[in-house]
């Protein structure tokens, strides 16, 4: 019989704001110190620390913690700037970077910097060419390539990541040609399990949080991926909610006053949803009717 090869979970944080030097460097020690793997800080226009100097921050204040994005909006920078970024932090923390990366969600950041906001199978194709543009030159080619969106002419970064071939990339969100994109690209698939309508204008629909629609999509990756690659892929989740409590049942109803699309055993079966006791909270993982997150040779890593 061939032997199956079940990785652990790893854990980690999105951590989204600090005001002062002390105070980002004491959450990154704490995130540390209770046992996460990963520090991760997102990417919007919003009251937030500009993710790649705190990452760096973060990693001088911990010893082992990895740091990474969660993810870039990719309309916000070119490609070529991502890789320099991306190898700069990788050498500057000591080869601790995961570079999380996305198509881009919210239309209002756009309107802000004056970025028009194309629909979404534009932005992924245009995420597409760049995640191509950013993997070859963090694998040291000299790069000219010129396509629908994006043009470079015979550049060539430096220095080269610690890591090799390139530090791991995270694809994240929610739609089939993004998670296509991932099973093809990533090394690590981002499952957020919520689509934003009207760029954000509109409340998210969360039916992809149901365990039917869970199931659905990693199907979808394990399909395009194929028998080589998908065992080798890692799947992030990005949970929402971590409530610790004895009464399940009553979180439950008063997130469901909020998630109005979603009955309360949803809520409770999502794997975007952590409700209970810390016993409940890990048996809830170890049985969730979400089979696909746990198949053998993945590793899920959940943020919180």
């Amino acid at each position: 019989m061939k032997a199956i090869n079940v990785k652990p979970f790893r854990f980690g944080v999105n951590v989204r704001s600090a005001y002062s030097r002390q105070e980002w460097a004491e959450k990154a020690r704490k995130v540390e110190g209770l046992g996460y793997d990963t520090l991760t800080v997102p990417d919007h226009l919003a009251d937030l620390l500009a993710p790649m100097p705190a990452l760096i921050s973060a990693a001088e204040a911990t010893k082992h913690l990895r740091v990474g994005t969660n993810v870039l909006n990719n309309d916000l920078r070119h490609p070529v700037l991502v890789a320099r970024e991306a190898a700069t932090v990788d050498v500057l923390t000591d080869g601790r970077l995961q570079l999380g990366l996305g198509a881009g969600s919210i239309r209002v950041e756009y309107e802000q910097v004056g970025l028009g906001f194309d629909r979404g199978a534009v932005r992924v194709e245009r995420l597409e060419e760049a995640v191509t543009i950013v993997k070859k030159l963090l694998r040291g080619e000299r790069l000219t390539h010129a396509s629908k969106h994006y043009q470079v002419i015979d550049h060539l970064i430096a220095p080269l990541p610690i890591q090799k071939p390139h530090p791991p990339i995270l694809i994240g969100g929610n739609g089939p040609h993004l998670l296509s994109l991932a099973a093809r690209e990533a090394d690590i698939v981002g499952l957020s399990g919520i689509t934003f309508r009207n760029g954000g204008a509109s409340p998210p629909d969360l039916s992809g949080w149901r365990t039917f629609g869970v199931d659905q999509r990693v199907q979808l990756v394990r399909d395009v991926a194929g028998d080589g690659r998908y065992p080798l892929l890692e799947f992030n989740v990005l949970v929402q909610r971590v409530i610790v409590t004895n009464d399940r049942r009553r979180a439950a109803e008063e997130l469901r006053s909020r998630w109005t699309q979603l009955s309360e055993d949803e809520i409770l079966q999502s794997p975007y949803v952590l409700i209970g006791t810390a016993e409940q909270i890990s048996e809830a993982a170890s049985t969730s009717p979400s089979h696909s997150l746990r198949s053998p040779g993945n590793v899920p890593l959940c943020s919180a």
